[in-house]
């Protein structure tokens, strides 16, 4: 074959794969959203969050008083422990131990991993987020979509056509089915 057959040929396998390809994808509708932007516009994704600060400057005000108090025993030890009794020695370190363990505690209780705060959080989202899913799934079955993305987040795909799961397909031919 000629340099040019060669060129007619490879040209038009490649007009046929791409017109396929055009044909195969345009068939498939994809759309994205932006949940932050969502979010922002939701009167019920601004009172949750206004509900969470609530909690948090609550715990924040509970925390900064229990560390008061352990500043003070420690303050009030430091000058008389001079002239405490062995005794009376013991039982305010034992008060000052105990102290530093509440604030400790109250520290990952209400904002350690698995805390009050992430539990607080994901309740009150909760309903705003699942809000947001339904609507979602009722604008992408309304408009024909097969998937549709998330570009301000982790969560990259919000929407799935199940036509399109081969997931039962895949274990059977795993199971040689």
């Amino acid at each position: 074959m000629n340099i040019v057959k060669k060129s007619i040929v490879l040209f038009s396998s490649a007009f046929v794969f791409f017109s396929f390809n055009t044909y195969v994808f345009s068939q498939t509708k994809v759309g994205y959203i932006d949940s932050k932007k969502i979010l922002e516009s939701m009167q019920d994704s601004r009172d949750a969050k206004q509900r969470l600060d609530n909690l948090v400057d609550q715990w924040q005000n509970d925390l900064k008083s229990l560390q008061d108090s352990l500043r003070l025993v420690k303050d009030d030890f430091e000058k008389k422990k001079l002239i405490l009794t062995d005794e009376l020695k013991k039982q305010t370190e034992t008060t000052i131990t105990g102290l530093e363990t509440s604030v400790t505690n109250f520290k990952v209780q209400k904002f350690g991993e698995g805390g009050e705060y992430f539990q607080k959080q994901t309740d009150f989202m909760k309903p705003v987020q699942d809000r947001i899913f339904k609507a979602i799934e009722t604008v992408a079955k309304d408009g024909g979509y097969d998937y549709v993305f998330d570009r301000s987040s982790d969560i990259l795909l919000l929407f799935v056509n199940e036509n399109y799961d081969l997931t039962l397909k895949v274990i059977k031919e795993i199971e040689g089915k």
